[in-house]
């Protein structure tokens, strides 16, 4: 199994205690106003970006008015500074690469609180082009449900490069163009869509079969995701099944 689908997995186990601190509403606007401004269209019928990310969005229960302000703000009609999308290189403890996504409307602030985080948390800073080589930009869903054999084909029919599988939690990976129609396949199947979209997936995984390691890499993750200007990190870690199990 990937070590991303396997951190996405464990991420949406407990995917309640994110929602609870009211940060996963401050992403989906983020990623709404962005979409908004750089399709240059808040109509999701013509902008196919911006109707991804409020799907998205629906599916984490952010509120209507949240999307509707920040769909107002990225087409301009609210005023503020623009956020804008950063992306940090770094190692983390154990020596695994580790790609951070930001949306920021200050990047002084975003640099300062998250190299603070990486270093106070046994990280290492990376330069930039450092740890980026070692990443695909790929398509991935992630879907709750079951899927049947003649599903699992239809999504290889769909462009799937890769399906894993932990409990009812599905990661696909495809190519950058082809997450929509997986995305399809899996609703089709009746399954619930949690997220979809483009994300830095490892073309190498560094094994993690030991505890401690796998530990401290998730405590540093979870704590450089609880920056609020941090959308997600992204890792190049691979942590075995059972080590994972005794942690999950």
């Amino acid at each position: 199994m990937s070590g991303h689908s396997k951190w996405h997995s464990i991420k949406h186990k407990k995917g309640a205690a994110d929602a609870k601190r009211g940060k996963i509403f401050t992403r989906h606007a983020k990623l709404i106003e962005i979409a908004t401004r750089e399709g240059r269209s808040g109509d999701p019928g013509m902008n196919p970006r911006l109707a991804t990310a409020i799907e998205n969005a629906k599916a984490d229960n952010v509120p209507n008015i949240n999307i509707d302000r920040a769909i107002k703000k990225g087409s301009g009609e609210l005023k503020g500074e623009a956020t804008e999308e950063v992306v940090y290189e770094t190692y983390a403890p154990g020596g695994a690469a580790c790609i951070i996504e930001c949306f920021t409307d200050n990047k002084k602030r975003t640099l300062s609180n998250v190299k603070s985080a990486i270093e106070k948390n046994g990280g290492k800073w990376a330069e930039s082009g450092a740890v980026m080589f070692m990443f695909d930009r790929k398509g991935v869903v992630i879907a709750r449900g079951n899927l049947s054999e003649a599903a699992e084909l239809a999504l290889i029919d769909a462009g799937a490069e890769d399906i894993e599988k932990t409990g009812d939690i599905i990661s696909v990976t495809t190519s950058a163009a082809r997450w929509n129609k997986a995305r399809d396949v899996l609703k089709e199947n009746g399954c619930e869509i949690r997220e979809a979209g483009l994300k830095y997936v490892a073309k190498q995984e560094v094994p993690v079969t030991d505890a401690a390691t796998a530990k401290k890499l998730m405590d540093f993750i979870e704590v450089v995701e609880e920056d609020d200007d941090v959308s997600e990190v992204h890792t190049n870690a691979n942590i075995a099944d059972e080590v994972a199990a005794a942690l999950g």
